[in-house]
């Protein structure tokens, strides 16, 4: 006779599976869309199944963060504090970059999970050594954290809140808006009109960014 299966409704429930589907679809809709309700519909279960694992919809959020942060794949140290630190950087931003939509509600919650807690503890880690007190390190890891958050969030052209005819009809507001501007008060302004518009390249506006970000914690480095 062969073995009776037990129903599935504990994994499915379970608060990795909830978290995965809240994120899923941040992504999709943003973070407004996500509430207990829309996760629980979304699921095929009652409002009450979520409450289980989730107090409530902040507590929702603290579980998309952590797979979020999850998802970053520290690298080994090396020898270098800087460039270390670059490392961790670039690690934390490919995390993000998956998550354009629900990337803003990513460093409030840090100290919130143990992955969150593993990148913090590197992060200052590194700040210590390189002879930021603990007060310093902590305000500059934070700074960087949502520095990551802006690069992201601010990329030009990829506003993903909006469908692709939404996109294109704001570019063309702005462009409009731009190209309307005195050429003789704003002339540089005007030069640089299709890079408020477009990423010509996304890696290396990211580079930029990373290169911005590490130069400048090393330009504040306690002497």
């Amino acid at each position: 006779m062969p073995a009776v299966r037990e129903p599935k409704t504990r994994e499915r429930l379970s608060r990795e599976v909830l978290s995965a589907s809240a994120l899923e679809l941040a992504d999709r809709e943003g973070l407004d869309a996500v509430t207990i309700r829309r996760v629980a519909t979304d699921n095929s279960v009652t409002p009450m199944a979520l409450y289980w694992h989730f107090a409530d919809k902040e507590a929702l959020f603290d579980g998309i963060a952590e797979r979020i942060y999850a998802e970053v794949k520290l690298p080994e140290p090396v020898a270098a504090w800087d460039a270390d630190l670059r490392a961790v950087l670039v690690a934390l931003l490919e995390a993000l970059r998956g998550h354009p939509l629900a990337a803003e509600m990513v460093p409030s919650r840090i100290m919130k999970s143990e992955p969150g807690l593993a990148i913090a503890e590197r992060v200052i880690a590194l700040l210590r050594s390189a002879r930021f007190s603990p007060a310093e390190a902590a305000q500059t890891g934070m700074f960087l954290l949502c520095s990551i958050v802006e690069l992201v969030a601010m990329e030009p052209g990829h506003d993903k809140r909006l469908d692709v005819d939404a996109r294109d009809a704001e570019l063309r507001t702005k462009r409009a808006t731009l190209e309307s501007m005195d050429p003789k008060k704003y002339p540089t302004l005007l030069e640089s009109t299709e890079f408020f518009l477009f990423c010509p390249s996304e890696e290396v506006y990211f580079a930029r960014g990373i290169d911005f970000l590490v130069a400048g914690t090393r330009g504040i480095q306690p002497a």
